[in-house]
């Protein structure tokens, strides 16, 4: 451990020990008298059983002169009497250099197998707040991701922070996991939220492979874990990120997914008695979400970025649930996955006319823009007439438009389908357009920097 790292936490240290007592517990609720005067919100609590074992907990509130506070894990040998004394007043984690490869948990811990992390000589405070907005940098170039859907009509760019919205099963996890292991960012960092335990070592090893590992630091709560767990697995996940683009990385950030996230700040303040205001969900609930996608973004200075892919699941397939609305307004563009287009074997199931990338089209070269305004104009025609098409109501000849859509309908589908193991570079994504709708892409390119 760096002498400063030790420094820091020492500096953290309370200048005299201060205890206090359980005074009740009702379910994950745990009411601790004696430290209130000490305590703040956030601030880590450690109570010790009479197993002597020691569960670490969060104070999330107050209430008639008491700290209210939720454990980190199960509160097996807690009773009343049972002593607490504050832990940490500024919960940290140390990231390091050679965290890449590794799986980490909720608090910077190795859960691989693989030894002991590294501690960084900096401590990154697991509830930062987001850079100022008037000292960072515009968006920068575009990012790879190496999905022909994403690098044509989706183009994003370094900085931007996109939402990946869809139903259960039909496919986000499977498309973050492409775009992780096909990207050109220097470095990922995948924050796997309350997710299927099993799927963790299958995005491990099927999905991003031992190459992409390299460049790689996954954060795994599973969804059994305890709301605080899966909470703080996202706040660290950025924390993480943070590190690497401090140190002037082109950093990608991955959540899989919020609204796991939701659902776990969602328990937690329902457990501490606050109202309900939207489908269950609580005003605090709407009031974070800004605080932890806010952190992602454009660095400043010489630091580098954080684009942000943050999987959204909507409830029922309906996109305008309260989690999805809030975080649609929050980011930069959203990506539409489709039942029905996975119901039609095609993958990944965006649906283009549905989705948008803010930096587009500023990004882009003319030519390319031209491309991929014809496209849509021919999948947006082909949608309107798709039930008369389907029914064999519509006669050939009878509009030009909708003539030329059917003509290109086949080829427009094949390009925006693509198979897991495939890669498609950004050039060779375009040129592929170029090809399938008989344009020419040598105009003159447009600045690729600063898009909006």
């Amino acid at each position: 451990m760096f002498p400063n790292n030790i420094a820091n936490e020492v500096a953290q240290l309370p200048g005299h020990q201060v205890f206090g007592r359980v005074a009740d517990i009702v379910g994950l609720m745990i009411e601790i008298g004696g430290l209130q005067g000490s305590l703040s919100i956030g601030d880590h609590v450690r109570v010790d059983g009479r197993k002597g074992n020691e569960v670490l907990c969060e104070v999330i509130g107050f209430k008639g002169g008491r700290a209210m506070v939720m454990p980190f894990g199960p509160l097996e040998g807690v009773g009343l009497g049972c002593n607490a004394e504050l832990a940490s007043t500024q919960p940290s984690i140390y990231p390091d250099e050679s965290w890449l490869g590794r799986v980490v948990n909720a608090f910077g811990k190795d859960v691989d197998g693989l030894g002991a992390l590294s501690a960084g000589e900096r401590g990154y405070a697991i509830h930062a707040s987001p850079p100022p907005a008037h000292n960072r940098r515009r968006v920068g170039g575009k990012v790879d991701l190496g999905v022909r859907a994403m690098n044509t009509f989706l183009t994003c760019c370094r900085g931007q922070r996109m939402g990946i919205f869809a139903g259960s099963g039909v496919g986000k996890s499977t498309l973050l996991s492409m775009m992780a292991r096909n990207t050109d960012a220097e470095v990922s960092v995948v924050g796997l939220i309350g997710e299927r335990g099993r799927e963790a070592k299958e995005f491990i090893e099927d999905y991003l492979g031992e190459e992409g590992m390299k460049r790689t630091v996954v954060i795994v709560a599973t969804s059994d874990e305890p709301p605080l767990v899966r909470r703080q697995a996202a706040y660290t996940t950025l924390a993480i990120a943070e590190y690497f683009r401090d140190r002037g990385r082109n950093v990608l950030c991955m959540m899989d997914s919020v609204t796991r996230f939701a659902m776990a700040q969602r328990e937690i303040s329902l457990s501490a008695g606050e109202p309900p205001a939207s489908k269950g969900y609580t005003p605090s609930v709407f009031a974070e979400l800004p605080k932890l996608l806010e952190r992602a973004g454009p660095g400043s200075g010489d630091q580098g970025d954080i684009t942000g892919l943050f999987t959204v699941l909507v409830e029922g397939d309906d996109h305008n649930e309260p989690v999805a609305d809030a975080v649609r307004g929050i980011l930069d563009g959203h990506v539409v996955l489709e039942r029905q287009i996975a119901e039609r074997n095609r993958f990944p199931a965006i649906n283009i006319l549905r989705s948008v990338s803010r930096t587009m089209p500023g990004c882009n070269t003319p030519a390319q823009n031209a491309a991929v305004a014809r496209a849509r104009r021919l999948l947006a025609t082909y949608d309107d007439m798709a039930e008369l098409i389907r029914l064999g109501a519509y006669r050939k000849g009878s509009d030009a438009e909708v003539d030329e859509a059917i003509l290109y309908y086949p080829q427009l589908e094949a390009f925006l389908g693509q198979q897991i193991n495939d890669v498609t570079r950004l050039d060779d994504g375009y040129a592929a357009l170029y090809e399938i709708l008989g344009m020419n892409g040598d105009a003159a390119p447009a600045a690729e920097t600063d898009g909006t």
